[in-house]
């Protein structure tokens, strides 16, 4: 609800004279700010609003909002966030910068950086690659390992609190229909209710922090060939004060919806290899469904507020329904996959992987990255050969079925990725699909001997270790009792992933 006129602030900033300037000054809108872009600074003003999620009534909480906006960003991005300017009323009624009359407003003062350098933007231009995903998912867990822990409720009444606001937010709102908004927050409490106990195990955890609020493409920039946060929540602890999963499903979401899926599931498993954190893997198709509505809800409040409702209406219908899709269900499932160095596991796996499961799709569990884990270095770090004895191997193997299993009874699907030449190893991960009851496909990949060399030999970066000489050993050895479902390693990696995924609808359990 609008409950100020602010056309005359907004004159006086649109107003390049008000900046010393005779450039034109360009304004952004969004659905709580006003932006103003003045030669190489911006300035962002609070639209005077009260909503269920945010009160900028008056100019004293608006200014309060802008001093904290500043404090809390100034951690990522000080280099942006300059600092807070009020304006007040001029001695002829106007209005000036800093002056000593009646505060009218204030605004954040920023360094202007190029809109090229937003992900949303990079996403568009189709720049948004595998390893900037990794740099990104990695930038995140730091940010989240540095919040502040909160413990104030339990981890299902803070989801709870997100809820309601939800709710509210839709009942002032008349661009979905009662009954199916109805339908809708029925399906968050009781989803929410299945997660309760798991979330409120997480809170007790430390799991609930002072996090960004609105973590997704726009608030994301590349400053200096480096990924960092902007643009956090300000104005309502509450929404910022989450699990960090739910602050990483902001992100998730968005990539999902823009029709990146691939990138999705990619900076979701890299978040969890670096962060230790599979428990909550499970919660996520419920995180980003509540993220879903979240942006729903606002962009129908743009609507209302006058906006041009045929685009805004299809965008606020689109995340409606993708909330709908993520409170589905589907079973969970442990899909394995083998071969020798050089047959694409890892490849064949992070295609399949968005495509199993709800979103962000599975987890991928890979005997690469545990190992590394294991040794406590990056994925990328080349380790010596006694960290590759039987003994070690075995105790990798172990934690990949201890993993698997974790997630599998929490309802999550797995793709394990690994050699898996061994009888034994073979037989460990297949009992953690059994013990959990879900259904299990194992797959080997193979390829002619001449076509690994090349592989292997053309190999650069990545968390293998594997060499022309460790390929020769494993060569030399025989797979023996062999029973999983043998794929020509040669083909396109959409190819082996369709093969995948027939095999798996083969085994669906009636």
């Amino acid at each position: 609800m609008i409950v100020e006129d602010q056309s005359a602030t907004v004159a006086f900033l649109e107003d390049p004279s008000s900046f010393g300037s005779a450039s034109p000054v360009e304004t952004i809108d969004t659905h709580i700010s006003f932006v103003f872009l003045a030669g190489d600074h911006a300035f962002k003003m609070k639209r005077a609003v009260k909503l269920p999620y945010a009160d900028f009534s008056t100019p004293a909480l608006r200014l309060a909002a802008c001093e904290k906006e500043v404090e809390l960003n100034g951690a990522t991005t000080p280099e942006i966030y300059l600092g807070v300017r009020r304006i007040t009323r001029s001695a002829d009624g106007g209005r000036e910068f800093d002056g000593q009359g009646e505060l009218v407003d204030a605004v954040v003062e920023m360094k202007r950086f190029g809109q090229e350098c937003i992900f949303d933007h990079l996403a568009g231009a189709g720049l948004l690659t595998h390893e900037l995903m990794t740099r990104t998912a990695r930038m995140i867990v730091q940010f989240h390992r540095t919040a502040p822990v909160i413990h104030m409720t339990s981890g299902s009444q803070n989801i709870g609190g997100v809820l309601d606001i939800d709710e509210a937010a839709f009942a002032g709102s008349h661009v979905f229909g009662e009954a199916e908004v109805v339908d809708l927050n029925r399906a968050f409490r009781e989803a929410l209710s299945r997660h309760a106990p798991l979330l409120d195990r997480r809170e007790a955890a430390g799991k609930v922090r002072r996090c960004h609020g609105d973590l997704h493409l726009r608030n994301i920039c590349l400053l200096d060939g480096a990924p960092r946060l902007f643009d956090c929540i300000e104005f309502n602890d509450q929404i910022a004060t989450v699990d960090v999963l739910y602050d990483l499903a902001f992100l998730l979401m968005d990539l999902w919806h823009r029709g990146f899926p691939e990138h999705a599931n990619l900076v979701m498993n890299r978040y969890l290899d670096e962060a230790d954190d599979e428990d909550g893997f499970p919660l996520l198709p419920f995180f980003m469904a509540v993220r879903a509505a979240v942006r729903a809800h606002v962009t129908a409040t743009r609507i209302e507020e006058g906006g041009t409702s045929g685009k805004l209406a299809d965008e606020a219908r689109s995340y409606f329904d993708l909330a709908h899709t993520l409170l589905g269900n589907q079973p969970a499932r442990l899909v394995a996959i083998g071969g020798l160095s050089g047959t694409g596991k890892t490849t064949v796996a992070e295609a399949l992987a968005p495509r199993l499961g709800l979103a962000p799709g599975s987890r991928i569990i890979e005997s690469d990255r545990i190992r590394k884990a294991m040794y406590g270095v990056a994925a990328e770090t080349r380790l010596p050969a006694r960290s590759y004895t039987p003994d070690v191997s075995r105790r990798v193997y172990r934690e990949m079925a201890w993993r698997s299993a974790l997630i599998l009874a929490e309802g999550g699907s797995v793709v394990a990725d690994a050699v898996f030449d061994r009888t034994d190893n073979r037989e460990a991960i297949e009992k953690a699909a059994s013990d959990e009851r879900v259904p299990f496909t194992g797959i080997w990949l193979e390829a002619d001997a001449a076509v690994l060399w090349q592989r292997v030999g053309a190999r650069r970066g990545g968390p293998s270790d594997a060499t022309v000489d460790v390929l020769a050993r494993q060569l030399e050895r025989q797979v023996e009792d062999m029973s999983w479902h043998r794929i020509d390693a040669g083909g396109s990696v959409a190819d082996i992933a369709d093969a995948i995924l027939s095999l798996c609808r083969l085994h669906e359990p009636n």
